[in-house]
């Protein structure tokens, strides 16, 4: 395996709004890395505040969508934004050595954006793959764009990636 991984975030039940649209390219990105010798991390969040009523534990709403590819048991959850808050998953890192993230998720103004930060910050390679994130304000996707990449981000499309392998796109 690579030292590197695919990190799909928040791609859940209760993200109604708008990941329909990038469904079919995180799923292609899914094959790219499995195809690739690459990890495939799944994150979920889960809220634990009283009078939540999204991501809450043990509900449907909280599980992986239906028509997300799952390829591994590499599923960890966070409370927080930001991903590195998960326990399992900052060990899943150490453990594997990853220093080089893939990016794709569902609110590039949330979590996403959190997440993107703490890798930076922690000095990891992190590249956003700019089709297969979305956001429950589409509008804001060019500035999160712009901002992923004031932090040190690359942004790539997932068919830059696919140009290898033709059969994926």
């Amino acid at each position: 395996m690579q030292k590197k991984a695919l990190v799909i975030i928040d791609i859940q039940n209760d993200i109604t709004k708008n990941y329909k649209d990038i469904i079919d390219n995180i799923n292609k990105s899914i094959d790219w890395a499995v195809e690739n010798n690459i990890h495939v991390v799944y994150i979920r969040h889960e809220n634990l505040s009283p009078g939540t009523r999204t991501f809450k534990t043990d509900t449907r709403g909280a599980e992986l969508v239906p028509d997300l590819k799952i390829v591994s048991e590499n599923v960890f959850t966070k409370y927080k934004g930001n991903a590195l808050t998960s326990e399992g998953f900052a060990d899943f890192i150490r453990i594997n050595e990853i220093d080089d993230f893939y990016i794709t998720g569902a609110d590039a103004v949330a979590c996403v954006k959190s997440t993107c930060y703490n890798l930076r910050k922690s000095n990891y390679g992190v590249s956003v793959l700019s089709d297969c994130i979305t956001s429950y304000d589409k509008k804001k996707i060019d500035d999160m764009v712009d901002y992923y990449e004031s932090k040190g981000c690359k942004i790539i499309c997932l068919n830059d990636l696919l140009i290898q392998d033709p059969e994926l796109v």
